[in-house]
Parts: C-alpha cells; sequence; structure tokens
C-alpha cells in the first residue's frame, strides 16, 4: 500500500475506532480533498443549474413523470463524484448531456403528438362529475376519499353538490371546477367533527347516497333501494346548497 496516497473505501473492523476524530470528519481521504470539493461543488453546482434551465421553466414547478425521472437521474449521476475522490467530473458532465438531450427531445415530441404524451406522462382523470364520485377511476388512480374531500376543503367547499369537476391531473395536481348553481351534496366535513356538522343544514327531503354522493329526492331510508350509481346501500341527508 502506497504511503498515504492510495485512498481504499474498505475498512477492517479493527481499522475502526470512536476516538478516530479525524477518520469521523475527513473519512479515508486527505484533508486536501476539502480544497478540490469545494471546486467540484460549484462545478456540479453550475451543471445543474445549466440542465434545468435548458429543461425549461417547468423543472422548478410541478414535475411531470418525464421531468421527475430526470431530475432524479441528474442527482444520482451527480452525486457521486462530489462526494468520492476516486471518480471525475467528465461522466457526471456526459450524464447530464444525455438527461437533458432526452428530456428536451420528449418534451418537442409530447407537444406535437397527444398520444405519445398520454403514454409518457399520463391522462387526465374525472375524479367527481357532477357533484359523483367517479369510484372506478379513484380506485385506479389510488386516490382515496378522505384525500379527495381534504382537497375540496382546502378549496372552501362543505359538500360534495359544489363540484362539477374535479380532475386529477397527470402531474399529480387537482383541478377544480365549481358548481354555481349551488345543489345540496354530500357533507365533505369529517365525521368526528360533530361541532361543526350540528351547525350544518341538511335538506331533509332528500337522500344522498355516503359511497359516491349521488342525491336522490327520495328521502325513504330503506336499504333495499341501491344507489344506481355505484350501488350502494347506505343513505344520509345532504348539506343544503351553500350560498356567498
Amino acid at each position: 500500500m502506497d504511503s498515504g496516497n492510495e485512498i481504499t473505501d474498505n475498512m477492517e473492523a479493527y481499522q475502526i475506532h470512536i476516538d478516530d476524530i479525524q477518520r469521523i470528519l475527513f473519512g479515508t481521504t486527505p484533508i486536501t480533498f476539502l480544497l478540490e470539493v469545494v471546486f467540484r461543488t460549484a462545478v456540479i453546482y453550475l451543471i445543474l443549474m445549466l440542465s434545468m434551465r435548458m429543461m425549461g421553466k417547468r423543472m422548478s414547478s410541478q414535475l411531470s413523470r418525464n421531468e421527475l425521472a430526470a431530475m432524479v437521474s441528474l442527482a444520482a449521476a451527480i452525486g457521486v463524484p462530489l462526494q468520492d475522490a476516486s471518480r471525475g467530473l467528465l461522466p457526471a458532465i456526459l450524464i447530464s448531456f444525455i438527461i437533458v438531450s432526452f428530456q428536451r427531445w420528449a418534451a418537442r415530441k409530447s407537444a406535437a403528438d397527444q398520444e405519445f404524451e398520454a403514454k409518457t406522462q399520463g391522462r387526465v382523470s374525472v375524479l367527481v362529475e357532477d357533484g359523483v364520485l367517479k369510484l372506478d377511476t379513484m380506485k385506479q388512480a389510488r386516490i382515496s376519499r378522505e384525500r379527495l374531500f381534504a382537497q375540496l376543503r382546502f378549496a372552501g367547499l362543505q359538500n360534495l353538490g359544489n363540484v362539477k369537476r374535479m380532475y386529477f391531473e397527470a402531474n399529480g395536481s387537482f383541478s377544480l371546477l365549481e358548481d354555481r348553481s349551488y345543489k345540496p351534496g354530500l357533507c365533505l366535513i369529517p365525521a368526528w367533527d360533530y361541532e361543526f356538522r350540528e351547525n350544518m343544514r341538511f335538506d331533509r327531503a332528500k337522500r344522498t347516497c355516503t359511497a359516491c354522493g349521488l342525491v336522490a329526492d327520495d328521502p325513504s331510508w330503506s336499504n333495499d333501494n341501491a344507489c344506481r350509481a355505484c350501488g350502494g346501500a347506505e343513505w344520509e341527508h345532504p348539506v343544503e346548497a351553500v350560498y356567498d
């Protein structure tokens, strides 16, 4: 073994000592490697900034699948030469160039070909349609009722009847179109929040399916009458329309 110049990553058990402060702080590399780390960090930072600039403004917003994959790939390629003295910067630069080139090609292809965009980035899903939950779509998108209701409460809604459309975008965000006709609908307030629910007005002349939110004019509570939208057999009174 060369005296002090050769770097090894494999240490035997007898080489590990709790009082070895130099090894704990600097590892097995010489202290002078810290100066090199400063230079490597500056170069890597410039590579990242240039790569994100070339991939477009969306890299600084909510990412699509392709953009997220590109970002993770960049992080995996660039992280190694930052900490490993035996790895050079050129491979990281080459990998960054390949990732940026592929991402720019995919972006141009997606803009010109909607089918390609749908296959690579996913399609928009309709989670709520005219105040009724699309349970099959929610299952495919792996969206729970509580997560969906939380998004609607965040938008200031109290009942499902105020939702014309709720979209689950390909990039994982939610888009809401409110129904300004103010229809009664399934309560969005959690069942355990009794104090808030007690102050809400319920439409006693109608009933709503607790599974999907379909509102029926028949106030009957017979469980024999299955919901025509989802087949559910549990009902409750809908919340009255909330006006501005």
